[in-house]
């Protein structure tokens, strides 16, 4: 821990919220303020009851009306004020002053913080539970550049006042973790929900920056929120920041590629223009409008028992460097993808997907925890806006291509099947490349890990290299340490 415990007092592994508040309020070095908007400032509240507050808290503040709001930190061009835009707005204007307004000569071991939430909580008719941006900038050293942790939240809670108490718990959380657990970034995470039950609220999005977490790669940080349970899906781009998905969403066309992408392939490569293409040819989609997604599944993750992040992170790497976005799902079930989707949008959709996929959709195993099965899992399907893009598999047996046309489903699925297919839902990709049908990523991952020739030609342009200079999956260079 970087900064000083002056103060201190011995806590239990998971310290009530009025300790937390209370062991920041009696570090001398911590000094800052509060800008809450929208819910109350149910954050400050915890410090100033736990005693001690004055040493700690320069300035807290509520801008609720708009006007007043604008004129402090600036009118937002989407006119919004729930976005992370606004948080960053508050969180910069805020440390500016404590900077301007206190003396580094009077206070030279302070090390500043400001702490900001921008919240809309459940609407009256209880249709809309409420979201909000939380985030703290915050110094670990005095003559240090100052760091930064944004978070966004749904609420589950279908009370007001329940959630400002929420939001309030994990704001003492967040201000916590950044002052004592900042050298170990995945306990931090796991400590917002102290003293919360994670039904209370769900956290989709998180990113770190400043000095303290230039080793901290946010992708990994995403699948943390999913590992510990605390959201159902993430998406980074391909700068590797974390986004919020329901921004990226919003009212927008959607194309997603669910695959292992262990590695990419020229497959994968195929799959996803020849079906971007077709998806882009329909009277529903505007081009500009739509937003592509590789997907890949927590289960994918897990094939091999527990998540390998290092192995998560190479696959994050390739489809980053060719400027895909990527999310990771707890979804194994396709017609929960798409509910998920239809979250944020009502415009048309496309899942690109291989045959094998396709049969999976067709198996009643899947559907098990369903209580109207297979046919209620489509039913959902059926009442979205969707079209799937199957693409052919090369049986190399009878070197026969497997289309909608020649596929063999269940005996039982078979009238499913039909009117799935014969309701223009099913989409055939028929330019599809043959030279590199019998390519597959298990293949190549092999033979990269076992220093094998030859892999290179199975992977699109650039990728090749990116393995060989990153040593992503296992790669070692055979003429390492010759001469």
């Amino acid at each position: 821990m970087a900064v000083s415990l002056k103060g201190d007092q011995k806590i239990n592994a998971v310290p009530s919220v009025k300790s937390k508040a209370l062991r920041i309020n009696l570090n001398t070095d911590i000094y800052g303020t509060f800008a809450e908007i929208g819910a109350g400032q149910e954050t400050v509240r915890n410090f100033f009851r736990a005693g001690g507050a004055s040493g700690t808290i320069a300035k807290t503040m509520s801008a609720y009306d708009k006007d007043f709001s604008d004129a402090i930190y600036g009118a937002e061009k989407d006119g919004r004020y729930v976005t992370e835009s606004r948080l960053k707005k508050m969180l910069r204007h805020e440390i500016n002053l404590v900077e301007h307004r206190l003396s580094r000569s009077k206070h030279p071991s302070k090390i500043f913080f400001t702490y900001a939430n921008t919240v809309a909580t459940i609407d009256f008719s209880k249709k809309f539970k409420g979201h909000g941006w939380v985030g703290i900038r915050f110094q670990l050293d005095p003559l240090e550049d100052y760091n930064e942790i944004v978070v966004h939240l749904r609420f589950k809670e279908t009370d007001a006042t329940l959630q400002q108490e929420t939001l309030g718990i994990l704001g003492v959380n967040l201000i916590y973790g950044a002052y004592y657990l900042n050298d170990n970034p995945k306990e931090l995470i796991k400590s917002f929900y102290d003293n919360l039950d994670n039904h209370k609220l769900e956290i989709d999005m998180i990113n770190f920056s400043g000095p303290r977490f230039m080793y901290v790669d946010n992708r990994l940080m995403s699948l943390q929120l999913l590992k510990y349970g605390m959201t159902n899906a993430v998406m980074f781009g391909p700068d590797g920041n974390n986004m919020l998905p329901a921004q990226v969403l919003y009212k927008k066309n959607i194309l997603a590629l669910r695959g292992s992408f262990r590695p990419v392939t020229k497959v994968n490569m195929d799959m996803f223009e020849k079906s971007k293409k077709l998806f882009f040819a329909e009277n529903k989609v505007k081009e500009e409008n739509t937003q592509i997604i590789f997907e890949i599944t927590l289960s994918n993750l897990k094939q091999e028992g527990e998540i390998n992040e290092r192995d998560f992170l190479d696959r994050a790497e390739l489809l980053c460097s060719l400027g895909q976005n990527v999310m990771i799902t707890n979804y194994q079930q396709y017609y929960k993808l798409v509910e998920y989707f239809s979250e944020f949008t009502k415009a048309r959709m496309g899942l690109t997907m291989g045959v094998y996929n396709l049969i999976e959709i067709f198996d009643e195993k899947y559907y098990r925890d369903v209580s109207g099965g297979i046919l209620e899992a489509f039913g959902k399907l059926f009442y979205r806006d969707l079209k799937v893009y199957m693409y052919p598999y090369h049986d190399q047996e009878t070197d026969e291509y497997i289309t909608s046309e020649n596929l063999k489903v269940h005996p039982r699925m078979k009238e499913l099947y039909k009117f799935f297919k014969h309701n223009g839902r099913l989409v055939n990709i028929d330019d599809f490349n043959k030279d590199i049908m019998d390519i597959f990523s298990r293949t190549v991952l092999k033979m990269i890990k076992n220093g094998e020739k030859g892999w290179e030609e199975m992977l699109p342009e650039g990728v090749p290299q990116i393995i060989k200079q990153k040593r992503l999956f296992g790669y070692v260079n055979p003429n390492f340490g010759q001469d």
